[in-house]
């Protein structure tokens, strides 16, 4: 039989299938923990630097650009 991966949880009391799957008797079995490991501390730094310059390009110090400027009007642009 060819390997097979399932999603499934534990509910405190028992490993539960996410969705349906016939076994037969004996089949073997693999179970693998994911754990929910916080995220690593480089990733952190990315989340805070991006975090950071959409603050620095969405602030209130950016100014309002007015459509003058535009090279290309997009003609599907609902003009909110």
């Amino acid at each position: 039989m060819p390997m097979i991966t399932l999603p499934a949880h534990f509910d405190g009391k028992q490993i539960r299938l996410d969705e349906p799957f016939d076994f037969l008797p004996d089949t073997k079995l693999i179970v693998t923990i994911l754990s929910e490991s916080e995220p690593d501390n480089d990733y952190k730094d990315w989340l805070t630097l991006s975090g950071r310059k959409l603050i620095d390009a969405y602030g209130e110090n950016e100014p309002e650009y007015s459509s003058n400027l535009l090279k290309e009007v997009n003609p599907e642009y609902e003009g909110r």
